[in-house]
């Protein structure tokens, strides 16, 4: 970790498998979203993400915009993170702590991004977080159905 990262953290009673297939799959983004930004893939992203893949999202804060990103980390199972084309990142690490009980770790990343010290007087950081918590929440839920 270093100071231009926040991470949130949960258990989550499911194999790494199968909530890393939910990660990997960005129609599915938008159900564990928990900031209420991500509406919907752009056409043409592909089903499920794996390494250098390119994937745009349809995004609402007020206005909605676009973002396009890539994945720059992957191992199945383990670890998917991708890349904003602003240069900041959204990682996801899991861990299985049991067979069926995964330590489930969110990140978001602002140190390779573009403008990166602007980030906390805009309190991305901190709100971040509480919508990390948010999305953590949602995917133990759905997932634990």
């Amino acid at each position: 970790m270093n100071e231009r990262q926040v991470s949130v953290t949960q258990i989550i009673h499911a194999s790494s498998d199968t909530i890393f297939g939910l990660l990997a799959d960005p129609r599915k983004h938008a159900l564990i979203d928990g900031s209420g930004t991500v509406l919907a893939p752009q056409a043409g992203a592909p089903d499920r993400l794996s390494l250098g893949a390119r994937f745009g999202m349809n995004m609402r804060m007020g206005l909605g915009y676009r973002v396009h990103n890539q994945v720059v980390e992957f191992e199945e199972g383990r670890l998917i993170a991708w890349q904003h084309s602003g240069g900041h990142r959204w990682r996801w690490r899991l861990e299985p702590v049991g067979e069926h009980t995964t330590r489930v770790t969110e990140t978001f990343d602002w140190s390779t991004a573009k403008g990166g010290a602007f980030f906390p007087l805009f309190r991305f950081p901190a709100k971040n977080r509480a919508s990390m918590e948010k999305t953590l929440e949602r995917l133990a839920l759905m997932i634990e159905r």
